[in-house]
């Protein structure tokens, strides 16, 4: 019936509850652009079946849904993708990214069902589909946080950082998933259930990470860089149009501001905004609107008697957490320290 490890202690069965409670916990966090949040729900969801359907297979024996267990891992690289890439293009070139990426594995899914009777041919397909998403992440990684313009300015460094993430578990999964097709290949898959027990615990590891980190989307401090010699005057324009843009309107106030939404404001392309900050200012737009943020959050502290908590609200700030964490990067103190030491020097 299987490898008792699997059914006296169930762990794909607990992947797939796990995955289903991060399905529930994107719906709350309400992560925009909408259809990434949509994008990475259905990928979750797919994690939660294949994951059900492999305890199922290994740990009772119920073996009629092998053909739909094998064919599902072909979406795991594209969906993996589509979710980051949501935050990058607008809606009619994301459903275009869509229609390509998802096209392909569906395809050979139908043709392997109605052509091939040993579905261990779809372990090397499979293999290359990983390679290829870890490649297709990886690039999209190296173009930094600026490249997610559809996101809010306020989380895109956390977003890149968990890019890198994802690269890592479809290593994982890659590796784990050639062991246990060679297991097969050599052993007729006699250490697979054993392979499945082992391989799930650092899975259900990382989903529990999930669960406790994703909520806040945590931002881990990063040392801002020094900014470069010299500057063209095409650079220098465009950060002095967003400053004065920043100082005059407050944009900054908007917890929903974007790359692309600041661009479209001054006329010119996400990318010159992004490289004209960085060049002039060596930072990234996020540290950069960041610092708007916190000099108005410094002000209110001293100013006014509202919470920390309110102050944090009215500077644009989702979280409290990440307005102490960029607080104290930048002041190098906590909010209260800084509101009682500002109200010293006026007294």
């Amino acid at each position: 019936m299987g490898d008792p490890t699997l059914v006296n202690f169930p762990l794909p069965i607990l992947t797939a509850l796990l995955c289903g409670v991060i399905v529930v916990l994107i719906g709350r966090l309400q992560l925009e652009p909408a259809r990434a949040a949509v994008t990475f729900s259905a990928l979750f969801a797919l994690f939660a079946l294949e994951a059900l359907l492999v305890g199922l297979r290994f740990g009772y024996g119920i073996t009629w849904l092998i053909p739909l267990q094998r064919v599902l891992p072909m979406f795991f690289g594209p969906l993996i993708y589509l979710g980051f890439a949501a935050m990058t293009v607008g809606q009619a070139a994301f459903n275009k990214r869509v229609l390509f990426h998802l096209m392909a594995p569906i395809l050979v899914m139908v043709l392997f069902w109605l052509l091939v009777d040993d579905l261990r041919l779809l372990d090397g397909l499979i293999s290359a589909s990983y390679l290829i998403y870890i490649v297709a992440l990886f690039r999209l990684w190296r173009k930094g946080p600026d490249a997610l313009t559809h996101a809010r300015i306020d989380v895109t460094r956390r977003l890149s950082g968990w890019i890198l993430r994802a690269i890592g578990l479809l290593v994982f999964i890659l590796l784990l998933d050639s062991a246990i097709a060679l297991d097969f290949a050599m052993n007729q898959g006699a250490n697979a259930s054993r392979l499945i027990s082992y391989g799930t615990v650092p899975l259900i590891i990382l989903l529990a990470a999930i669960l406790v980190t994703v909520p806040p989307i945590p931002a881990r401090p990063r040392a801002v860089a020094k900014p470069v010699a010299a500057s063209d005057a095409d650079d220098i324009g465009i950060e002095t149009s967003v400053r004065t843009l920043m100082e005059k309107d407050r944009l900054f106030l908007d917890p929903d501001l974007t790359v692309l939404r600041l661009a479209k404001r001054l006329h010119v392309p996400a990318r010159n905004l992004s490289g004209a900050i960085n060049r002039t200012r060596g930072m990234n737009v996020s540290q950069y609107v960041n610092e708007f943020r916190l000099a108005y959050a410094a002000d209110l502290l001293v100013e006014t008697n509202d919470s920390v908590t309110r102050i944090a609200e009215q500077s644009g700030f989702l979280t409290r957490s990440n307005f102490y964490r960029e607080f104290q990067r930048v002041h190098g103190c906590s909010p209260t320290a800084y509101r009682q030491a500002g109200r010293h020097r006026l007294t």
